[in-house]
């Protein structure tokens, strides 16, 4: 102890050094000044690192003492904290009651791999390999170019919550269409959309726009991605929209979709599509660049075999509980969301296509019984503007005795295999009811 008292100021004094290296180095260099807000938190700890080993040349022995002792608890506590939520948090411990079930029902194996090691043995075997990177990434950047999918032509894991990982060859734009879609002379449906449009997390043929495929026996384009909002589907459609499309299918997801447009509209490339008429990324002839700055985050991106060390589970926590504060005072954008639904219809009706709002309810309304407050609002600017509104909520989810069915394993997540294939039946039977 007393040798330990005799450092205890130079090693306070190293890790101020150390932090405020490692801090400024990944905030200014690695990612270019773009997440100083999230780096913000280290940087104080750091600046409290050096106060004490300033403070603690000054202190008596005793005191380092007892400030030995405290910082030993204090992380003994913090990574015995992180332990027990790794453990009840963990991939494994999650997937123990989906595990069962699944393989009691369908005599499957439930594959158990983290999504890490499914990359990592995909690529053993396959060159163009990736990870789903959602749009939401470069919401804070001050790059010259703003995504809206990802790498073109690869073999893209997304995610679990089916008992089998959601994976697909992505197009030559970056979505989950088969590539052929795109030299189709007529395009029956066109759909934008969230990650329930993205296909999160059934494999074709189950996802949304394979099933309208199937059932129209017609070609069918899907721009839909995970994390984006309703000025992401609405800039998707400027960029991606070609005369040979007959109908447009805009997806909005009542638990996420204002909020994601409340991000949206602070970024300074998509807010163009909402002043500029005239304004374009030229995203089709840039899928080069997308492909390197996609992959570039891949490689660059957090590792996850770290995560302990660096109490992922414990920040994660503090940080979620601050994420839904804001999200529930947040003013929402009904007044941007009305503005854009009024220019996608523009935009759908100069290109002599047909537009049609698709509602999809969360499993949230279902679990707690609650209506989304929401709801009324956005019917009513859609029914306003003239807009077909095809209710999955009132169309499919309420004529079932158990909506949470169409969840996986009645748990939170996406829709499962049923849940899709039957809200798909009913835009396709709906549609063609108005059709006729």
């Amino acid at each position: 102890m007393e040798y330990l008292k005799k450092i205890f100021s130079s090693i306070l004094l190293l890790l101020f050094l150390l932090l405020f290296i490692y801090t400024f180095n990944r905030s200014e260099f690695y990612w270019d000044g773009i997440m100083r807000d999230y780096y913000l938190i280290y940087y104080i700890l750091s600046s409290l690192l050096f106060f004490l080993s300033f403070v603690s040349f000054f202190i008596s022995s005793k005191n380092k003492e007892y400030l030995i002792i405290l910082g030993m608890c204090s992380v003994v506590s913090l990574y015995a904290f992180e332990g027990y939520l790794t453990y009840k948090n963990s991939y494994y411990q999650n997937i123990k009651k989906k595990k069962k079930i699944y393989e009691k029902t369908t005599g499957n194996k439930f594959d158990t791999r983290p999504r890490l090691k499914v990359f990592e043995d995909l690529k053993k075997i396959e060159k163009n390999v990736s990870v789903k990177v959602s749009p939401q990434n470069w919401l804070k950047n001050n790059l010259k170019i703003f995504p809206f999918s990802s790498v073109s032509n690869s073999t893209t894991v997304y995610g679990i919550e089916n008992g089998y990982y959601f994976i697909y060859k992505s197009d030559r734009f970056g979505f989950n269409n088969p590539d052929d879609e795109w030299d189709s002379e007529e395009i029956e449906y066109l759909l934008t959309g969230d990650s329930f449009v993205h296909g999160a997390n059934v494999n074709r043929p189950n996802d949304l726009s394979s099933v309208l495929r199937t059932l129209s026996n017609k070609s069918v384009l899907n721009l839909g991605y995970s994390g984006t909002g309703s000025l992401i589907h609405y800039a998707s459609l400027r960029e991606y929209l070609s005369p040979n499309v007959k109908k447009v299918l805009w997806f909005y997801f009542e638990d996420n979709d204002l909020v994601d447009l409340d991000n949206e509209i602070k970024n300074n490339i998509l807010i163009n599509y909402l002043n500029n008429p005239t304004f374009s990324q030229n995203l089709k002839l840039r899928q080069d660049e997308i492909n390197i700055l996609v992959g570039n985050l891949i490689s660059k991106g957090e590792h996850e075999r770290f995560k302990f060390l660096k109490l992922y589970e414990t920040r994660s926590k503090f940080l979620k509980k601050k994420q839904k504060w804001k999200e529930i005072i947040q003013t929402s954008p009904e007044h941007e969301f009305k503005i854009i639904i009024k220019l996608a219809r523009d935009l759908v009706i100069q290109n002599n296509s047909e537009l049609y709002f698709i509602y999809l309810p969360g499993y949230e309304r279902y679990k707690t019984k609650n209506n989304n407050i929401h709801y009324n609002s956005v019917k009513k600017i859609v029914d306003e503007l003239d807009i077909p509104f095809i209710d999955i909520h009132k169309g499919v989810f309420l004529k079932q005795k158990n909506p949470l069915k169409l969840f996986p394993f009645e748990m939170n997540g996406h829709y499962n295999v049923k849940g899709y294939q039957m809200t798909a039946k009913y835009i396709y039977d709906t549609i063609e009811a108005l059709d006729k």
